[in-house]
């Protein structure tokens, strides 16, 4: 059952960028995102109904600001702003490096000594970004450059949140960190709206994008993905990392009808491989020599 939960995330978390990729041209990636975490907190919201979840809301209020801050709004809205540029596909393989970042900024801040496989893994992981944009360096696009760093600050944002989400929210249930990290969220771009809010009108597909992109990407998601770190933990819970660039490649193929490079293919495989040694997720095997 668990495997089929993964699998069904990996696919809804996938799709995300293909649903970013189009409501963002019309919505703008502000407003898009401050619709996301707001009808998302809306579906969550049976979580504050119980007076043990308000009490974890007031004590902890500073990191859930913290955490909605830096694992949603920031990061929801520079992908958002990517999917302008970059395709869905390419935004979800790139999207796999969260975990080296993750692994990265837990050596230098908290101190957290890294394995030489680890080690060897955000080098192996950072070549295959390297392969992954090499097609774009040809075309000298200011925006496309653009957006491809705002996807790795994204992720850099992600690795932050993780931690300090480890650090801050030890012990306080997961449902309650994911409501109060959207409210958060949706708290923090509220101001923003009035600056970018659409002109135009907005298309039937755009909005419906924004629909799925709320319910099923974020709040439906944060429900299977707590339930998994509940039932069999963070570390399995995790592991979804190397499945979403599958369907997310696969989706804007069919959907958008987007192409599939040799160097989407490679990167992504040495990207998954990086990690993968980067979270300790593959170990080298010690080899231990015995004399006769």
């Amino acid at each position: 059952m668990q495997s089929i939960e993964l699998i069904l995330l990996a696919a809804i978390w996938g799709a995300s960028f293909l649903f970013m990729r189009i409501g963002a041209p019309e919505f703008g990636p502000v407003a898009l995102i401050f619709l996301r975490v707001g009808i998302a907190t809306l579906v969550l919201m049976p979580v504050a109904r119980s007076e043990v979840t308000r009490q974890h809301l007031r004590s902890r209020a500073w990191p859930l600001l913290v955490v909605g801050i830096f694992g949603s709004a920031i990061p929801f809205c520079l992908f958002a702003y990517s999917t302008l540029y970059i395709n869905a596909g390419f935004d979800s393989i790139l999207n796999a490096t969260t975990p080296l970042w993750t692994a990265l900024i837990a050596m230098i801040w908290l101190k957290i000594p890294l394995a030489r496989s680890q080690m060897l893994g955000l080098i192996v992981g950072l070549m295959g970004v390297v392969i992954l944009v090499w097609d774009k360096i040809g075309e000298g696009l200011p925006d496309v450059w653009l957006a491809i760093g705002a996807v790795l600050l994204a992720t850099l944002s992600y690795g932050f949140s993780a931690n300090y989400s480890k650090q801050r929210l030890a012990g306080i249930p997961p449902f309650v960190v994911a409501f109060g990290s959207q409210f958060f969220a949706t708290v923090v771009l509220f101001p923003f709206v009035f600056f970018n809010w659409p002109s135009g009108s907005i298309s039937l597909s755009a909005w419906s994008a924004l629909i799925a992109l709320a319910v099923i990407c974020t709040g439906f998601a944060f429900i299977i993905y707590f339930r998994l770190i509940e039932n069999v933990g963070a570390a399995y819970a995790t592991s979804v990392t190397f499945l979403i660039p599958v369907f997310g490649v696969l989706w804007g193929a069919i959907f958008l009808r987007e192409a599939i490079s040799p160097n989407m293919i490679i990167g992504s495989l040495v990207i998954l491989l990086g990690t993968a040694l980067g979270s300790g997720k593959v170990k080298f095997p010690r080899l231990s020599i015995r004399g006769s």
